[in-house]
């Protein structure tokens, strides 16, 4: 495992890394996993509080693929859309680095938990054809995918400390149009990847209903996505929860997805 490869260094900003997880063989896909937080904390290091150090990385790894745990810029270094071009800025270093590393960049399945999730849909669903290059599929674990619906579920379009208005630099209600541009409910369409949705019904931060939408939506034009709601389970999975079931389902998709 390589930790602290640093892949990009925005001007004015620290520099961005990411830890690559090695698969055993040369030539294996890489899962491109990008941490939650609210887009204002976080770390590439942890897949999600109740699933903390290196593990579930190794139990990906065990599956045959190489993971790749990438930086981005917080919501208080910088506002939307500098971290899905972090993330994008990360896949052209894969891209550029692939034969070095031993990676296959023609076969990137992007993993995304809570606000990650939702960068590694935008990403996914870009529709610049250089951006989405070599992507086969999306793990979106409990991502926000309406930012406006969020806001109006709290009644808080207007509040400017909600974390969806962290990200943008504005309360939600004061851009509308900005808000819907960082939702990937928006930006849904006919030929889009695969995509692995999971959620948990009692999650308070994310309201299950946004994957269901987002699910939805996707069917609708056509795209693969399957989606799970899990009974009970909280946001990060806090509960009575099978997260090993949680993280073999996903795995298995990322297998499928890359093959």
């Amino acid at each position: 495992m390589l930790r602290d490869l640093v892949f990009a260094e925005p001007t004015g900003f620290r520099p961005l890394s990411l830890d690559l997880h090695r698969a055993p063989s040369a030539g294996a896909p890489v899962v491109v996993f990008v941490h939650g937080g609210g887009w204002r904390l976080g770390s590439r290091r942890t897949m999600c509080p109740t699933m903390p150090g290196d593990l579930p990385f190794r139990r990906i790894v065990a599956a045959g693929l190489n993971v790749a745990s990438v930086d981005y810029r917080l919501s208080g270094e910088a506002h939307f859309p500098a971290q899905v071009e972090d993330v994008c800025a990360a896949l052209d270093w894969i891209r550029t680095q692939a034969d070095e590393w031993g990676v296959d960049a023609s076969r990137i399945v992007l993993w995304g938990e809570s606000a990650g999730a939702t960068i590694a849909s935008l990403v996914a669903l870009s529709d610049d054809a250089d951006t989405r290059a070599g992507i086969r599929g999306v793990v979106d674990w409990y991502g926000p995918t309406d930012l406006v619906a969020v806001a109006e579920g709290q009644d808080a379009l207007d509040d400017p400390s909600l974390r969806e208005a962290g990200w943008l630099g504005h309360a939600v209600g004061a851009d509308l149009s900005r808000a819907r541009e960082a939702s990937p409910l928006s930006h849904v369409r006919a030929g889009a990847v695969p995509f692995h949705i999971a959620h948990g019904t009692a999650d308070r931060a994310v309201p299950a209903a946004q994957s269901v939408t987002f699910a939805q939506a996707l069917l609708a034009v056509g795209a693969d996505a399957e989606l799970t709601l899990v009974p009970g389970a909280g946001h990060m999975w806090h509960g009575d929860v099978d997260r090993d079931a949680l993280l073999d389902s996903a795995i298995d998709f990322c297998a499928r997805a890359a093959a």
